[in-house]
């Protein structure tokens, strides 16, 4: 069993920068993938970034490749996602889901979901 919860969204310029973090509860965190995902106003979830449980291996959405990186660091039981060059349409609710796989990309993938925090870019 995971518990997730996201800090670290807010209010942002265009070219602005955030890192979210996620703290995960469990002893089992290293096991775990971990994945970051966004949901629009009225679109669905979408997937952002995903990190091996060895943090060896990554894998990002087109749409913010360049300009996101995702880390993890298992001691400290928490997951990043720093945001670079912030657009307007960057702007959602963020978050941090584990799972097993070692590559996933789709919401049906992960298990556990942490419950979200906002990042708004302005323009």
């Amino acid at each position: 069993q995971v518990q997730l919860v996201e800090s670290g969204g807010g209010l942002v310029q265009t070219g602005g920068s955030l890192r979210l973090s996620c703290a995960a509860s469990g002893r089992t965190f290293s096991s775990y993938a971990m994945g970051w995902f966004r949901q629009a106003p009225g679109k669905e979830r979408e997937f952002v970034a995903h990190i091996r449980w060895s943090g060896g291996i990554t894998y990002y959405a087109d749409s913010v490749k360049g300009r996101f990186t995702i880390s993890r660091d298992n001691a400290k039981n928490t997951v990043y996602l720093q945001m670079n060059t912030l657009k307007p349409e960057d702007t959602a609710v963020y978050y941090c889901a584990a799972g097993s796989l070692s590559i996933a990309t789709t919401v049906a993938e992960y298990a556990y979901w942490g419950q979200g925090t906002q990042v708004t870019v302005s323009s």
